[in-house]
């Protein structure tokens, strides 16, 4: 990516972007992706120096990553970052441009302080669960009933960048105060003061409005649309959904209304919030004003909130543009090439594609064949084949994509080629993982053999490819594959555990145990994986060892299968399902109590008693 910034700049330069671009084509990358990269430059120049200072420690010269920092740093710069925003792209009126996320698209609460206690509260209840959720709620409650109105705003403006947050806010604040503690709650204190009428603060009337009570919901609504704001309109968005029919239609009327009257003002703060609820039971209504507005809005207003930064909304967006017919032919081409979302692309692809056959464009195909995409190769072959062009579908046996190699032997087969001849040939003189996995694909397992010797290639690529194609042509040797395990390479190492896992018992279980005390972290992923397909007393004892590992991720895995199969082994007689079995060694018995004392502080107490009950009822054998 730098090489290419640095050649779309010296282009840029020279006034020849656009013949340098169609020259190269777009698989080194494409303008919107500079422009990209550029507004995150800064994080690359460190990387660099290091990656330099590295080489160098080796042996080798830094000047190739020393350059690579220098190109960062300039792109780094306000000057050079501007210069690189304001590059074309091409077709002038494509909306592609409306979606470069330079830092001007960022929301600005991004770049809050992370000392602001209600962005952090919001971070952390957009990971989910409940607790951090009634966390934000206690937290919003204190600052509502100190009367703040510009903290109010600003809370709310955070809100309004999380959809879903405001979607569990809503829920949980309810679910909480159904159960409501003896001692009063500063989250109670303003939902009393809603119910009385006596707040003014919007951040009191959003907090209302989450309340279990109808009325007290509904007077919360009453107060939204007497004062309408854009902070406010996510939880009137959410009130349309309302189960209480009462608070439901008042919320209907007040939010068509506003946006018939002023759609460009409201519309971006209603849509991410109706994406979010969607696929509600009552989640209908709001979408179709959504739609209502749109198609009344200019085409100006539609680029403008094209180019959220929300994922969801985008994806509305451009949904409605293309069912709705809002964009050329060229402005297809632009968005399947460029755009920032995979059902965008692909969708967009498709038109193109269909306009361009039904057209005969068979130069456009045979660009977007061309695409780094796989949607859109898969989309402009398709679009090939009723052409008769069958070579440049062929062409595409060796492809990355699944769709497009199966697209190529279909056309092989129309065309007279052997594909299997083909692949057989490839795998011998130049394999690559694409080959190997259309060779997997169309040869039995009693063509194995021609996978093994690339067990031993020296690309791991090439490696994991030949162990994930033995996996799928059922014709894994367990002496051949475990050696594996100790792979440099982790994508090798997570191919071999994948493959092994089904024959785990041909496996050497020393091996096995080794791995999982291994000082490197893939390899002890692995082992544990391998270990928790056999039985459960094998399962059992790699869970306590693996629960206080050093890998967080890890560790929290085993917690997460030892809790499990504690309540499988202590579980109830009228509990459905087949419980594990429950006879173990007296020396199995006596290293598992001596792991379960060491992984007791990482456990939770009821696993540790139930661990404990059922070592000492297990008949021995």
């Amino acid at each position: 990516m730098a090489l290419m910034t640095q050649a779309i700049r010296a282009a840029s330069a020279d006034g020849v972007l656009e013949p340098v671009m169609a020259d190269l084509g777009e698989r080194f990358g494409t303008p919107y992706e500079v422009a990209l990269a550029a507004t995150k430059a800064h994080r690359y120049v460190a990387e660099m120096h290091q990656i330099a200072e590295s080489q160098a420690a080796a042996g080798l010269t830094p000047s190739l990553f020393a350059s690579f920092a220098a190109v960062w740093a300039k792109a780094a710069s306000a000057g050079e970052n501007h210069a690189v925003r304001s590059l074309p792209l091409g077709h002038d009126d494509a909306v592609i441009k409306l979606w470069r996320r330079d830092r001007k698209s960022v929301p600005a609460v991004v770049n809050r302080p992370v000392t602001d206690p209600v962005w952090v509260a919001v971070e952390e209840a957009a990971r989910g669960g409940c607790p951090p959720v009634g966390h934000l709620t206690t937290l919003l409650a204190e600052l509502a009933v100190t009367g703040d109105r510009e903290s109010g705003h600003a809370a709310l403006a955070v809100l309004a960048e999380w959809p879903r947050v405001v979607v569990r806010l809503d829920e949980n604040a309810r679910r909480a105060w159904w159960h409501q503690r003896p001692q009063a709650s500063p989250a109670e204190h303003v939902v009393t003061r809603a119910a009385a009428g006596a707040f003014g603060a919007p951040l009191a009337v959003a907090l209302a409005s989450t309340h279990g009570d109808g009325r007290v919901r509904e007077r919360a609504v009453t107060a939204m649309l007497a004062a309408p704001s854009v902070e406010l309109m996510p939880f009137l968005v959410l009130r349309t959904s309302d189960w209480v029919r009462s608070v439901r239609d008042h919320a209907r009327a007040g939010l068509a209304l506003l946006l018939a009257d002023d759609p460009v003002r409201y519309l971006g703060a209603v849509l991410p919030v109706t994406t979010a609820i969607d696929q509600r039971y009552r989640g209908a209504f709001a979408v179709a004003q959504v739609k209502a507005a749109f198609s009344t809005a200019s085409p100006e207003d539609r680029r403008s909130l094209a180019a959220s930064s929300h994922p969801a909304s985008r994806r509305f967006c451009c949904d409605l543009g293309l069912s709705w017919g809002w964009f050329s032919p060229d402005e297809l081409i632009d968005l399947a090439e460029s755009g920032p979302d995979v059902p965008i692309r692909a969708r967009a692809a498709e038109m193109a594609c269909r306009d361009a056959v039904w057209r005969r464009r068979v130069a456009v195909l045979r660009r977007l064949a061309r695409s780094r995409r796989p949607e859109v190769r898969a989309a402009a072959l398709t679009g090939l084949s009723p052409t008769g062009d069958d070579a440049d579908v062929v062409a595409h046996l060796d492809d990355a994509a699944p769709l497009a190699r199966a697209l190529a032997r279909d056309a092989a087969r129309r065309a007279g080629v052997d594909a299997v001849a083909w692949y057989r040939s490839a795998v011998l003189d130049k394999p690559t993982p694409p080959v190997i996995a259309g060779f997997a694909e169309t040869v039995s397992a009693q063509e194995s053999a021609l996978l093994n010797p690339l067990l031993d290639h020296p690309e791991a690529t090439v490696r994991a490819a030949a162990v994930r194609a033995l996996r799928q042509l059922d014709a894994v040797d367990a002496a051949r594959v475990a050696p594996m395990l100790h792979d440099p390479s982790t994508r090798v190492v997570r191919e071999a555990v994948t493959a092994l896992r089904p024959i785990v018992k041909l496996v050497e279980a020393e091996l096995l145990w080794q791995l999982l005390t291994d000082a490197r972290t893939a390899l002890r992923r692995g082992g544990y994986r391998l270990l928790t397909a056999g039985t459960v007393s094998t399962c059992l004892r790699a869970g306590l060892i693996a629960a206080i590992d050093p890998d967080p991720k890890l560790a929290a895995r085993a917690r997460a299968d030892i809790t499990r199969l504690a309540r499988d082994v202590t579980a109830s007689t009228w509990r459905s399902g087949v419980t594990p079995e429950s006879v173990i060694t007296t020396h199995q018995r006596t290293d598992l109590t001596t792991l379960l004392q060491h992984a007791t502080p990482a456990l939770e107490p009821d696993t540790v008693d139930r661990l404990t009950s059922w070592l000492h009822a297990t008949a021995t054998a």
